[in-house]
């Protein structure tokens, strides 16, 4: 468990932005179907939560789960969210207004509706919200981890190398596996190793699905690890933090154009390593490894890869945007970031094939923290 410590540290660090704002209190919101993973980062608590700070330097948690709020969070102060009738609306006019705040900003994430109601409801210019607020800024201080976000990330990234070195053991044991076994094996075995559940969904998808980027449904009773390529891709969470890795499984004997995917892929991680150093751009390298598949009559349909953390998909980006060029969380590699890389490559008839791991930047180079690979059934 992270210690309090470094929450504080982090609190001080919203501070020091509400500070330099004119801001007395920044609003944080984690509710069903508004999902803001901030909440843990900065408190240690998991979810259903709004997290008052306060430029003067301290901090209120409104938990819907108090019992875990006790046990889990890092806050000067809690009350039950059912002491606000368990609305967004009252719980955060109703501490304002108690506590005569002039100048707020919430999380951006909040329905327009909401917070043109919220600033119709109390006098004065007193709620802020838009888009670059609080929300960016600590997206911006999650995308360098700190010691005890590499200490979770490294103990996530050594159990899914675990699980990955199980799954040739349980093709071999069994004459046939199915997707969903495959997948449910995974979350159990996580589990058993201490992790708190998967990232995301398991995708386990077979040859006759593996041509989709995410195939959906993300895995069926259907038997995957047959002739051809399989894609896995899956995550293991521990701490919070989730790791990130896509294996392909090959049943021999591929086709021609199948073994050409499948080196291109790993010639194109391979390349994609070399570039992701220090001071390097990652949309400038995910565009040199677009070219180099395109030098080989092939197109990889998706970014090549994304940071990591909290979320499954966080910055840096290296993703380009399509339709004005305007980068999008463009950020130069620097020491502390996580992310991925997964070039692939994708055929209606052949199937699919990506190869994902998870890379630290470290002075001088990168860390590969995971160890997936094309596996050979």
């Amino acid at each position: 468990m992270i210690d309090s410590a470094h929450y504080r540290f982090r609190q001080q660090r919203s501070f020091d932005y509400l500070s330099e704002h004119d801001l007395e209190v920044g609003v944080i919101v984690d509710v069903e179907g508004l999902r803001n993973r901030s909440l843990r980062y900065l408190c240690g608590h998991p979810e259903d939560a709004l997290l008052f700070l306060f430029a003067a330097g301290r901090s209120l948690l409104v938990p819907w789960d108090v019992p875990l709020a006790h046990s889990l969070a890092t806050a000067d102060e809690m009350i039950p969210f059912q002491t606000y009738g368990r609305s967004i609306f009252s719980c955060i006019k109703t501490i304002l207004e108690e506590r005569k705040i002039k100048r707020a900003e919430v999380s951006a994430i909040l329905p327009y509706p909401l917070v043109q109601t919220l600033k119709e409801s109390l006098a004065g210019d007193v709620v802020r919200c838009h888009e670059g607020g609080i929300d960016e800024t600590i997206d911006v201080l999650r995308i360098i981890k700190d010691s005890e976000e590499i200490k979770a990330i490294r103990r996530a990234c050594r159990i899914t190398d675990s699980l990955i070195e199980a799954v040739p053991g349980l093709f071999a044991a069994r004459k046939e596996v199915t997707e969903v076994e495959l997948a449910l094996f995974l979350e159990g075995e996580a589990r058993r190793r201490g992790a708190e559940g998967m990232g995301f969904e398991t995708l386990a998808a077979s040859t006759r699905r593996s041509y989709a980027i995410h195939c959906f449904p993300r895995f069926t009773a259907g038997p995957i690890g047959n002739q051809g390529l399989s894609i896995l891709d899956f995550g293991v969470r521990f701490d919070g933090y989730t790791s990130d890795v896509t294996l392909t499984l090959a049943r021999l004997p591929l086709k021609e154009k199948q073994e050409a995917m499948v080196e291109a892929v790993e010639q194109a991680y391979e390349l994609a390593r070399n570039l992701c150093t220090p001071g390097a751009d990652p949309v400038v390298v995910g565009d040199r490894v677009q070219e180099y598949f395109q030098d080989r009559g092939f197109r990889m349909p998706h970014a090549l890869g994304h940071g990591i953390g909290l979320d499954a998909h966080e910055a840096p980006s290296f993703r380009r945007s399509s339709s004005t060029g305007v980068r999008e969380n463009r950020r130069i590699f620097q020491p502390g970031m996580v992310f991925t890389l997964e070039p692939g490559l994708y055929d209606p008839n052949q199937g699919g094939v990506r190869l994902e791991n998870d890379f630290l930047c470290i002075d001088g180079g990168t860390e590969v923290l995971t160890s997936a690979r094309i596996l050979y059934l």
